[in-house]
């Protein structure tokens, strides 16, 4: 069953108490892109600026209602948002609004000059993505020779003009074994953080899936070796769309409901979400269109900001509601005990089931319940 009609559900809607703070907040300012990745979230990808995407009078309103629900950071992704020629103004007015606001790029466009205007415009950080710590493992999977040495000199230009970098490293097949050697060299040039995105198969990533998914096994042995490396360095790790990472760490804890260990509660206010899925919960996407989604990689609407406003959205939607009830999840994940800490990942569920409330196809855990039935 595909689950796309909210409106049965509406009486469940949750009310402006009731709704958690909002976290972050990734806004797709454009689709234009100047790379073609073959794992890219997005089927429509084009190599120039969206008609579709929002005017720049939309999204200073957009940033206006985030601001108005609370102090989210405002992540401006794409594409590729360096394309939009007026990113720094609507930066600007996200800055002006008291917002935290990050920039999400591929890195190929970021010079010199440039890295001086993303300083200007005050971003408290810039991800840059790296899909593995060489250029022929990266190159091969975005599709583009020399985009590698592109990227690492983006986040050189960046450090040298003081602006926090983050490297973002789709783990996959093709890189599953360079996880610490991608540590060693955002170390090397000055990165404040790693984020490890496991590939979700959506958009592009569909025709990869078969041949770069990891196996449930495969995840739990890489999400084990991220765990020791996070208490070996003063990085921020952070695995992104492996919600089961914060079950592992607990595991390893003994204790359930025992605090962190200090290394994964340190870092602040752009690392301070720990715990699982945070799809519609913690974290929303807006589209380059103003759609809302509970995240980039679950393809199911919440809402639209151009004839909604964002706060309303947030506060009331019916889709929302469910994902924040972790009593409605089924499968291995309603029954597991881990599931308030974890809730496994929503959009891997949609993609096999069908169903975002189903459980996470890529958990290799079997919970008590079922152990001892």
């Amino acid at each position: 069953m595909w689950r796309t009609d909210h409106t049965a559900a509406a009486s469940r809607s949750s009310s402006d108490a009731s709704s958690p703070p909002l976290r972050l907040v990734f806004w797709e300012t454009t689709a234009g892109c100047n790379l073609e990745c073959v794992h890219c979230r997005r089927l429509e990808v084009s190599r120039k600026l969206m008609k579709t995407d929002l005017t720049t009078a939309q999204a200073r309103q957009l940033i206006e209602q985030v601001a108005a629900v609370g102090r989210p950071v405002m992540v401006f992704s794409g594409g590729e948002p360096l394309m939009r020629p007026d990113i720094f103004e609507l930066a600007a007015c996200a800055k002006d609004t008291g917002l935290l606001t990050a920039l999400a790029s591929n890195g190929t466009m970021i010079e010199a000059a440039v890295a001086w205007q993303i300083a200007g415009a005050g971003f408290d950080r810039v991800s840059v993505s790296l899909d593995g710590a060489d250029a022929d493992t990266h190159d091969r999977f975005r599709g583009q020779p020399g985009v590698f040495d592109r990227a690492v000199e983006a986040l050189e230009h960046l450090h040298r003009v003081g602006v926090p970098t983050q490297i973002n490293c789709t783990i996959a097949r093709h890189d599953k074994d360079q996880i610490e050697a991608v540590l060693q060299l955002a170390e090397r040039i000055g990165a404040v953080a790693v984020h490890y995105f496991l590939l979700v198969p959506v958009g592009c990533g569909l025709k990869i899936a078969r041949d770069q998914m990891l196996d449930a096994d495969e995840v739990e042995d890489r999400l084990n070796l991220i765990a020791d490396l996070q208490c070996q360095t003063a990085l921020q790790i952070k695995p992104t769309c492996a919600p089961h990472y914060w079950r592992i760490i607990r595991q390893r804890g003994k204790q359930q409901d025992q605090p962190l260990p200090e290394p994964h509660r340190r870092n602040g206010a752009l690392h301070s979400l720990t715990r699982g899925c945070l799809a519609g919960t913690a974290v929303c996407f807006v589209s380059h269109r103003g759609q809302v989604f509970p995240c980039g990689y679950l393809p199911v609407a919440a809402g639209d900001v151009r004839v909604q406003d964002f706060g309303q959205i947030w506060r009331t939607s019916p889709l929302f509601a469910e994902l924040r009830d972790v009593g409605r999840l089924t499968g291995k994940c309603g029954q597991c005990e881990f599931k308030t800490v974890c809730g496994g990942c929503r959009a891997r569920a949609f993609h096999r089931f069908g169903d975002y409330l189903a459980e996470e196809p890529s958990c290799a855990f079997e919970p008590s319940r079922i152990s001892r039935s």
